[in-house]
């Protein structure tokens, strides 16, 4: 027994300590590759850079060395964000070795704001004479298409499948759920356009619900079929048509109407690319990943270490406290926002806003940092995909906001949520609970019980002070009277093209926009961008990689799509207390 255990020990010793070798080995050599590839790089003549289309394209590229790591996989593939992806189109417009574009559309949805951002850089990459061509292998999404619809020729392949349908906007519902197991969600709200609550409450859209969905969708899809005529010579009444009889759902009824230019494979695309470069087919192009193109040299780059230009990318569902990378917390944003407001050496802030909000009270937190700021020189909002209620709080304080015409904005409204798990407990787990109070309402507010009436008033008043203070803020911000806020808001939500109708933008434009609209506020010709968030230590993140984000990877894996309603209920877990938050969970398609 002595023997056994002996060796039993030395086993369990040498697997700690070759565990630990190997962790440090591993670190070491991923190091090495980090190291190598952030040096300068060079591209050869005869190239095209090459677009990742279809795929999930944040507003910046992460930074950390190790954002593309992939632990399960044991692979590194970063992916580039729309920041570089819009600089690096506008480099290779003046790049000699580049000769055109090739998007390579995918599977995924980068969002309707993004495409647009993107698609109206490659126009004008265009403008200087160089081509761009689009391609689908599998399938070629209706973000795909309006994207490559900024294409000199798009192309599918032969057994490629087309979406050309019309927008959908789908919702899900949890009150029948929440009742099955004994939870009841009670809800306060100021609005009757504040359709978030509505999956508590019900089991299908409200009349008036319905009609701001179709009021957006309907004015995004009517912007994207204006510019789709334009682009392809088709009249909207026509593309309308196309999309109610779903011809174009396979590459031939595509082809036949004119929605794509030919049906090619893989080799005919690439001997295509070659003849449009001036090259013969036997001649070898270069294709270029935008990753690696990053790492090209601008040489038109403006630096200027006194003048520059704070872009501050807001991504996510806005929560209290430090938050996460994947998050906007209020406390840490607001110490960021308030720290570039004293450097003298920033001239200008731009927030990118990439939000469909969230907690009231961060939102709040930095909403006065913003204002502060605004006080002390320009402050410029950038909307992307949403900006919507606390993400629109936020950017009310804007000396100028751009939005696309694609944005979901708006919703000016507040709710406030507190689940009674009583019958849970009670009825399905058999778990009862007894409470001693010193004071009427000593244990309010409850999970474990309804509201009382009055209970009720004092969240309801709550509500709509939050309400009130939003709407003071914004008419404020947009040098409107209380009142007309109030028409327009009531949680109702806009896309970015209404909302510029309404006076809650400015003008209609991107990031890159935006940024040239910072620097001309603040009068400045050279000027250096500094991007923030600053970014997490590499070997941090390693490290946190190693728990949760392994575990979510795990879990998109194993579940697919369907993965999304995982993190769904994880989201409404943390709906409790006063939110100014887009309408539910809502997916256009």
């Amino acid at each position: 027994m002595k023997e056994f255990l002996k060796y039993t020990l030395a086993t369990i010793t040498g697997i700690i300590i070759a565990s630990i070798l190997f962790f440090v080995i591993m670190l070491g050599s991923l190091s090495a590759i980090v190291a190598s590839g952030n040096k300068p790089v060079s591209i050869s003549e005869n190239s095209v850079l090459v677009l990742k289309a279809g795929v999930a394209i944040p507003d910046r590229s992460d930074q950390n060395p190790f954002s593309g790591l992939d632990l399960v996989n044991m692979t590194i593939s970063p992916a580039p964000g729309l920041n570089d992806i819009l600089s690096n189109i506008e480099k290779a417009a003046s790049d000699k070795n580049i000769k055109g574009i090739l998007i390579e559309n995918g599977l995924l949805s980068p969002g309707w704001a993004t495409t647009e951002e993107i698609r109206d850089a490659l126009i004008k990459f265009r403008e200087t004479g160089k081509f761009v061509v689009a391609y689908s292998d599998y399938v070629l999404l209706q973000e795909g298409y309006y994207l490559s619809t900024a294409s000199d020729r798009i192309f599918l392949n032969p057994g490629a499948m087309m979406d050309f349908k019309g927008l959908s906007g789908e919702v899900m519902f949890y009150k029948k759920a929440l009742e099955k197991i004994g939870v009841e969600v009670q809800v306060t709200r100021h609005g009757k356009f504040k359709g978030a609550v509505e999956p508590f409450l019900l089991d299908e859209l409200s009349k008036e619900n319905e009609e701001q969905i179709k009021d957006y969708i309907g004015s995004i899809w009517s912007h994207v079929t204006g510019n789709i005529a334009k682009a392809r010579g088709i009249n909207e009444e026509q593309l309308n048509f196309m999309a109610d009889n779903l011809v174009a759902y396979g590459a031939v009824g595509a082809f036949e109407n004119h929605l794509v230019d030919g049906l090619i494979y893989r080799d005919e695309l690439t001997d295509t690319l070659k003849l449009m470069s001036g090259l013969n087919k036997d001649d070898k192009i270069n294709m270029v990943s935008m990753i690696k193109y990053t790492k090209v040299p601008d040489p038109g780059r403006m630096i200027s270490a006194k003048n520059k230009i704070a872009v501050i990318y807001a991504s996510g569902n806005i929560v209290t406290g430090k938050g996460s990378e994947y998050n906007i917390g209020g406390n840490h944003f607001a110490e960021v926002i308030r720290k570039e407001m004293l450097d003298t050496t920033v001239r200008a802030i731009v927030l990118r806003v990439n939000s469909p909000g969230g907690s009231a009270v961060a939102s709040d937190i930095m909403w006065r940092e913003l204002e502060l700021a605004a006080g002390k020189k320009p402050l410029v909002i950038s909307m992307g995909n949403y900006a919507a209620s606390g993400g629109y709080y936020i950017s009310a304080p804007g000396t100028r906001i751009y939005s696309n015409p694609t944005t979901i904005t708006g919703s000016i409204g507040v709710f406030g949520l507190i689940p009674n798990a009583g019958a849970l407990l009670n009825d399905k787990l058999g778990i009862s609970t007894q409470t001693v109070n010193t004071n009427t309402n000593s244990d309010f507010p409850s999970l474990l019980r309804p509201m009382s009436s009055m209970e009720k008033e004092v969240m309801q008043m709550n509500v709509e002070q939050v309400y009130s203070g939003f709407v003071a803020k914004v008419a404020s911000g947009r040098k409107m009277e209380p009142g007309a806020v109030d028409t327009i808001g009531e949680g109702r939500v806009y896309s970015g093209k209404k909302a510029l109708e309404l006076g809650l933008v400015d003008e209609i434009g991107g990031l890159k926009t935006a940024i040239k609209g910072a620097a001309a506020l603040a009068g400045l010709d050279n000027y250096s961008i500094k991007e923030l968030p600053v970014v997490e230590d590499p070997y941090t993140k390693l490290l946190s990689q190693l728990g949760g984000e392994v575990r979510m990877k795990l879990l998109k894996s194993e579940l697919g799509e369907s993965a999304r309603f995982y993190q769904e209920f994880l989201e409404i877990k943390s709906l409790t207390g006063i939110q100014a938050r887009l309408p539910y969970f809502i997916e256009i398609r």
